[in-house]
């Protein structure tokens, strides 16, 4: 039994190194594209993306997507990478980005601030433009099987400003379970998704919730699932109402023509983050109005995003 104990300690312990080297200290600024792309004539499009995993990661999982706009478009596009979910907004609104991904929240957030259009919607495995979140234990934590055992427990929510991380996961609690903040023992937001899932293996939380596509990357290295969300709106590419017709057109038709089942595009969008690998479809500020819904209803209950 005690041999037993201490390798499953061991195991969780070389996860959690595995975990760590991917959020390892990266630099803050990455080589001026624009001063490339102005030397070369081409014009240059900042592209932002909302923050989901540690810098480096984003970067890493991202620099391939933009590549492909630069490749596919007549213009060159720059990787930005946000620090937090305020920062992208920043971003948008003085113009150090043109375009960016952003999750259902944020953009409600940034279209109070800055006048932007929604362009397309990122589509998951099932050919659909929604996404779940997932609440999350230890694979060996006996004591909490099912969504109801989460309660008298510490729970780790991704940043305060997400959408699948903390807006959506907590709507469900309120309106699907009767579960609320002051059930848990204690509760905490945390900067990033991998962040949550990371502090849930290390014991420093009994659950959490996180984004689905990023939780099932670590199902099969310590993690059980107790539940999930209801489906909502994915992520959305938005651009500047200010950025040219030509390269808004531009961006749209280099999306619209992905497909995902096309061998010669999936060996491109393979390099992509799962959250984008799936192809894109045209969408509308309508089709966000689930999000809005969720959160005049949790302010109703008192919760606030500030």
């Amino acid at each position: 039994m005690v041999c037993k104990r201490f390798f499953s300690k061991l195991f969780f312990f070389f996860i959690i190194i595995q975990l760590s080297m991917l959020s390892a200290v990266c630099p803050r600024s990455y080589p001026d594209e624009d001063q490339k792309a102005s030397q070369s004539g081409i014009q240059a499009v900042n592209l932002g993306i909302i923050t989901l995993y540690h810098p480096l990661v984003m970067y890493r999982k991202y620099q391939p997507f933009a590549d492909y706009l630069s490749e596919n478009t007549a213009y060159s596009f720059t990787l930005k990478i946000s620090e937090n979910y305020y920062q992208i907004i920043d971003y948008l609104s003085k113009g150090t980005v043109q375009a960016a991904i952003l999750g259902g929240m944020t953009y409600l957030e940034a279209k109070k601030k800055i006048k932007i259009l929604p362009l397309v919607s990122a589509l998951g495995e099932d050919g659909k433009p929604f996404c779940q979140g997932v609440f999350i234990t230890r694979s060996d934590n006996t004591q909490i099987n099912k969504l109801e055992d989460i309660k008298n427990n510490r729970f780790a929510f991704a940043s305060i400003h997400s959408t699948s991380g903390n807006l959506m996961p907590l709507y469900y609690l309120y309106s699907k379970t009767g579960i609320r903040l002051s059930d848990f023992k204690s509760y905490e937001n945390l900067k990033y998704h991998d962040s949550v899932i990371r502090n849930v293996l290390r014991g420093n939380f009994d659950a959490g919730v996180a984004l689905g596509t990023i939780a099932h990357q670590y199902k099969d290295v310590g993690l059980k699932f107790i539940g999930h969300t209801d489906p909502f709106p994915g992520f959305v590419l938005v651009v500047r109402k200010d950025l040219p017709s030509r390269i808004v057109d531009s961006i749209r038709s280099a999306l619209l023509v992905l497909n995902y089942k096309n061998p010669r595009y999936r060996e491109i969008m393979d390099t992509w983050d799962v959250n984008i690998r799936y192809g894109f479809t045209p969408t509308s500020d309508e089709a966000y109005e689930t999000i809005h819904e969720a959160v005049t209803s949790l302010s109703s209950y008192g919760i606030e995003w500030r």
